[in-house]
């Protein structure tokens, strides 16, 4: 039996830094829906390989393990806090080891088909904004409503950087940007789910632009599409 929606299902695809988790839950806040962080998601899978010492070629271990998180997103104060089986992980999952190893999780047939299956049944019942890459091209692609927001390459770098540096990681700006280039190149190049804007969705550019003049522009298009 098909659910009833109870709202809109929301997609925010682009590159990392971009913007799209402060813009998304705060987006979400404002509409009281849930907020789906899939690049956390990502970044959980590759936590658990890490702790577990899967191999990156072990395409079953990895469809398996990546099956049986249970994953949430709790909000604390202004934060959303990332669970994962029960723990608390927002913190171990920034560091820049696990953002690498993401980026090579991201690319396993069996971890997205795992995860997309997850987010999918998160969000069944609308009322929802989800954030990552491939949401409005492959996770929802019926999505009422699509946003696809991007940013100057060396503005992500800088926010990366200040994101790092406010978090006591010391790391050079120079090796920042080459990292967030390397990410945009592999995102936009592997051969499942690529990250690609879709047809249908609304670009919005961040570079000049605060979270708040972003949020309002989108709070602006989903009042339109509920009219």
């Amino acid at each position: 039996m098909k659910t009833e929606k109870k709202g809109l299902t929301i997609a925010i695809d682009g590159p990392s830094g971009a913007g799209k988790s402060t813009a998304g839950r705060t987006l979400a806040k404002r509409l009281g829906y849930t907020y789906i962080d899939t690049g956390a998601m990502y970044r959980a899978v590759a936590l658990k390989v890490k702790e577990k010492g899967i191999e990156l070629k072990d395409e079953s271990a990895l469809y398996q393990m990546a099956s049986s998180l249970h994953i949430t997103f709790v909000p604390m104060g202004e934060e959303i806090h990332i669970y994962c089986n029960g723990e608390d992980i927002s913190e171990a999952i920034r560091l820049p080891e696990i953002s690498h190893l993401a980026s090579e999780v991201s690319k396993k047939k069996g971890v997205r088909e795992a995860l997309v299956e997850i987010q999918r049944e998160m969000a069944k019942e609308g009322s929802a904004v989800l954030e990552g890459r491939d949401i409005g091209t492959v996770v929802f692609p019926e999505a009422e409503v699509k946003f696809y927001l991007d940013a100057d390459p060396e503005e992500r770098a800088k926010r990366r950087f200040q994101e790092l540096m406010a978090r006591g990681i010391q790391i050079d700006f120079q090796k920042t940007l080459e990292e967030v280039l390397q990410r945009d190149h592999n995102d936009m190049h592997r051969a499942i789910s690529p990250l690609k804007r879709a047809e249908n969705s609304i670009l919005i550019d961040s570079t000049h632009r605060s979270v708040e003049e972003v949020v309002e522009e989108m709070l602006k298009k989903v009042e339109e599409k509920r009219r």
